[in-house]
């Protein structure tokens, strides 16, 4: 069912978020957190992406980005085409615990809407385009605050899945495009 969150500004700033079908817990797995960092570094690099701000929760990812070719549901198109590619040999590979049960999901959910056999994104993508200063600072404290929310970290840059250490001038795992306000926690 759509939920009407589309990109309708090509050239825009948008908050995005990518869920897991199932609300499967993928990236409770560095090897999944990774392969999601090596694609958005590539898209950095090669199709124009601009990283504002994200965090990777246990199955959902939240950014804040625009395209800088106008193209950012081309963007999401090919990033969880090769991000679900990826997360589907690290499932049929033997590091996998959690195989069997992952792939019954996948495939449960992709017989419901699509011709594949497996689905790992739902395909909706919550995208709301972003209108004022006070929208960047409320989504970009959500951003940041969700690991907190969550319980798994007191402190926002606590968490290395998060822009918010970019934020803090900390060590972080991407680089992003800082905006002009202030984060760190007391």
């Amino acid at each position: 069912m759509p939920t009407g969150y589309k990109i309708s500004d090509k050239e825009g700033l948008y908050h995005l978020t990518f869920q897991v079908v199932g609300w499967v817990d993928i990236f409770t797995r560095k090897i999944y957190r990774d392969i999601v960092i090596e694609s958005l570094k590539y898209c950095q690099q090669h199709k124009g992406l601009q990283l504002f701000a994200y965090v990777i929760m246990s199955n959902h990812i939240h950014l804040l980005a625009r395209s800088e070719v106008g193209d950012l549901s081309g963007f999401m198109r090919d990033f969880k085409s090769y991000t679900s590619e990826r997360f589907l040999e690290v499932v049929n590979s033997k590091v996998e615990s959690r195989s069997d049960w992952m792939k019954i999901v996948f495939a449960y959910h992709a017989k419901l809407k699509s011709k594949q056999e497996y689905q790992i994104w739902t395909h909706e993508n919550h995208a709301e385009l972003i209108y004022s200063q006070k929208f960047i600072e409320q989504k970009l404290n959500y951003i940041h605050e969700n690991p907190v929310r969550s319980g798994i970290v007191t402190k926002a840059e606590d968490y290395l899945y998060s822009s918010a250490r970019n934020y803090a001038d900390m060590e972080n795992v991407i680089e992003v495009v800082k905006l002009d306000v202030r984060w760190k926690s007391y």
